[in-house]
């Protein structure tokens, strides 16, 4: 079960979104500002962390800061009444991953929360082996017996979540959430097109494949 950190200075914030997170069956721990966050750090591992940016003693753009300072992985949502363009980019600036503005609606932020965490899964193993093949998430390659591709970002990452999850189906909508992001404005056909490329590359390799499944979405099936 992945724990979730919630960091707000409001009291009733605080709780509110620990019910939410808790009804989506995640571990919840609160703490009202950064220096509070950092002592449940400490004692706790946190798959991600929700913050607030007004906040006291420590607010959201320092917690960031410090954080990323001891943890460059570790997903950070801002969330925040401010929804001026200065104040996304400077959480973003200081190392946030994504940003929502309050009032919080549920379904999104449960949406948030997925996406992030499907990205970190990805980020924290960094080889995948499929028969004789080896993806290598840090250099974006796909190697099978000395031959070696180096691919676009969004291949890599397609077929790399694909393959984790073999025989798995994903939708459109899923795999755009995860690697494009849930705010990118690019419609699904985009997965289709960069799913043709993955075919066309690896044709003639047999250790896997990946199929559509009609009105669904795509799987990767392991043939070795």
């Amino acid at each position: 079960m992945f724990h979730i950190l919630v960091v707000d200075d409001d009291k009733n914030i605080r709780y509110a979104m620990k019910e939410i997170l808790e009804s989506a069956q995640y571990t919840v721990f609160v703490a009202e500002n950064g220096e509070k966050a950092f002592d449940v750090l400490e004692k706790e591992h946190i798959d991600l962390t929700i913050v607030d940016i007004m906040m006291p003693h420590m607010d959201g753009y320092e917690f960031t800061k410090e954080m990323r300072a001891i943890d460059s992985e570790m997903p950070i949502l801002m969330v925040s009444a401010k929804q001026l363009p200065e104040d996304r980019k400077k959480g973003f600036v200081v190392g946030i991953d994504d940003f929502m503005t309050k009032p919080i609606d549920t379904e999104e932020l449960l949406l948030h929360v997925k996406a992030l965490l499907r990205r970190a899964k990805i980020v924290s193993d960094r080889k995948l082996v499929v028969g004789d093949v080896i993806l290598d998430y840090d250099s974006y390659t796909v190697e099978k017996k000395g031959e070696v591709q180096e691919l676009p970002q969004k291949e890599f990452l397609l077929l790399f979540k694909l393959l984790s999850f073999p025989n798995k189906i994903f939708t459109r909508i899923q795999l755009m959430d995860e690697i494009w992001g849930v705010d990118c404005d690019t419609g699904s056909e985009t997965v289709t097109t960069h799913v043709g490329r993955l075919r066309k590359r690896f044709e003639n390799w047999d250790d896997f494949e990946i199929e559509a499944i009609r009105g669904l979405g795509y799987k990767a099936v392991k043939k070795k």
